[in-house]
């Protein structure tokens, strides 16, 4: 196929339109076009309020060296690599797979379709069941701690946006991308510059998942946690749960950033770890349609999406800060997967409907930065500051918040007159300068207003604070070798997430998938493991 660049319409004209513009691109007629499509699509809003729809497209002609040789400069032939999985192998010890997030699901998807037959051990529920537990939660300030917005199947991007964006360049997200659509995302995610599933559609997507690998020969077991591991002569022989030990020379550790408890078992244990670079902070919450104005330049954005951003800056100090997952048209949730513990997140619908606008407001830390010594340190500061949220809350999961105003400003103040939180089961308005460590509050008043310098209205003084934002890195790397194993324990693959290997769901899902490869690699020389 050819494809055309930088085909730009305006926001009121849609994907019948391309073929028009195509066509010119190519000097053909219209009718000739045998097949169009889009390849990927981004807002270009730099020109504001002009704002314009740019698209790449692959279109089908005859005659296709001819119609390339006579068109402009626009045009080329398509060259995608794609990623082929491993094949089937024949019989071989089940390999375990510990984690039912982004990173385990796709190990587990390629290890069954591989014939391998994994087990999945999952300490919380399926999808349908959790969403009973997170509404217990967010409705009447119930907490299960084994099934949560942590913990359960699709892991923490479950009840997140849904975002598919990654920094990362690997020939598997395409494939990743493909699966997702299969099991359900719309195929929009394909070709949008900042796909997202929504978590409405992320729960469909995530059952849809499990069932393929259940039918590939694979096992889910919900409500089992993995407790320690069974090792001979430094290799693994066994993998210890509530429920019982299951023999495997070869499992996928994709336990999610939240995992504390495992983090500590395994630490005891002897497998390698050790601190890593995180971050910690806020959300920040504005209304939608101030974020629509700020970047597009109208107050009305008619057929445009709900306005995003993506925001950092550095301090001649050192210190930095920077937003992260940023929810158009969505809520900021309660994520706490510890009794007396609070902490935020932010998630989104598929239509990305709501009247507010939240991101995670980070400072990054470095292993310097925290107050308590050992490769666990961090996540022990994270457990302190939730707890701290948790007491200013008032208790039953209510969060604290303050206008950014009156933190700006060190004083207590009251309600903002703009901005409803969306936090459930409740807030309490209090000083966050009293809640969080100087570390935090000292780099958020300084990062504030240099971000409103870069979008107009992000240092609103309606804008609210909600706290504390613990959660959206591991402060852990559990270590492996150039062969993805750990070099203390031959046969256990550190993955995802919580083993300081990734950053969100596509890298995630990159990382288990890699994972997955090595141990089908490692299959007919079973000694190498």
């Amino acid at each position: 196929m050819i494809r055309i660049r930088d085909l730009t319409l305006t926001p009121d004209r849609g994907p019948r339109d391309l073929r028009a513009l195509a066509a010119r691109e190519l000097g053909i007629d219209e009718r000739d076009i045998l097949e169009l499509k889009i390849r990927r699509r981004s807002i270009d809003a730099r020109k504001k309020p002009n704002v314009y729809i740019i698209y790449t497209v692959d279109v089908s002609v005859p005659n296709e060296q001819s119609v390339l040789s006579r068109a402009g400069k626009k045009c080329e032939i398509a060259r995608d690599p794609v990623y082929v999985p491993p094949g089937a192998r024949g019989p071989a010890p089940r390999p375990v797979v510990v984690g039912f997030g982004p990173g385990g699901m796709f190990a587990a998807l390629i290890l069954a379709e591989a014939g391998m037959r994994p087990i999945v051990l999952e300490r919380g529920e399926d999808a349908d069941s959790r969403t009973e537990k997170v509404r217990a939660l967010w409705e009447r300030g119930e907490l299960d701690p084994e099934s949560n917005v942590q913990f359960g199947e699709g892991g923490a991007g479950t009840f997140s946006d849904g975002k598919l964006t990654t920094g990362t360049k690997d020939i598997r997200i395409g494939y990743v991308f493909r699966r997702l659509c299969e099991f359900g995302a719309d195929e929009s995610i394909l070709y949008d510059a900042k796909p997202h599933i929504g978590t409405d559609v992320l729960r469909s997507v995530v059952k849809n998942l499990r069932s393929r690998v259940i039918r590939a020969g694979g096992e889910v077991r919900f409500r089992t946690a993995m407790t320690g591991l069974r090792t001979e002569n430094g290799r693994l022989a066994a993998v210890l749960t509530d429920a019982g030990e299951i023999p495997c020379n070869a499992c996928v550790l994709a336990i999610g950033h939240s995992a504390r408890d495992t983090f500590r078992s395994l630490l005891g244990q002897g497998i390698a770890m050790e601190p890593k670079p995180f971050s910690m902070g806020v959300r920040i919450e504005h209304r939608q349609g101030d974020i629509d104005l700020a970047q597009y330049g109208l107050r009305e954005r008619s057929s445009l999406p709900p306005a995003d951003y993506k925001l950092n800056c550095r301090f001649p100090e050192g210190d930095s800060a920077y937003t992260f997952c940023m929810c158009p048209g969505g809520y900021v949730v309660a994520a706490a997967s510890q009794k007396g513990g609070v902490c935020t997140n932010g998630m989104s619908e598929h239509a990305r409907n709501g009247q507010n606008a939240n991101a995670a407001l980070l400072v990054t830390l470095s292993p310097e930065d925290v107050p308590y010594p050992g490769p666990l340190g961090g996540a022990e500061w994270q457990e302190e500051l939730e707890r701290r949220a948790y007491e200013a809350g008032g208790g039953g999961y209510a969060a604290p918040v303050q206008r950014v105003g009156d933190f700006l400003a060190g004083r207590p103040g009251g309600p903002s007159k703009k901005v409803v939180p969306t936090y459930r089961p409740g807030v309490k308005w209090c000083d966050l300068n009293r809640v969080l460590p100087e570390r935090l509050c000292g780099t958020l008043r300084k990062a504030i207003p240099e971000l409103g310098r870069r979008l107009r209205g992000f240092d609103d003084p309606e804008a609210v604070l909600t706290a504390v934002e613990a959660r959206s890195s591991s402060p852990v790397r559990i270590i492996r070798d150039g062969g993805l194993q750990s070099p203390t324990c031959r046969g256990l693959f550190p993955c995802g997430e919580g083993a300081g290997y990734a950053g969100g769901i596509v890298s995630a899902a990159v990382d288990g998938i890699r994972c997955a490869e090595k141990i089908v690699e490692l299959t007919d020389s079973p000694a190498e493991v």
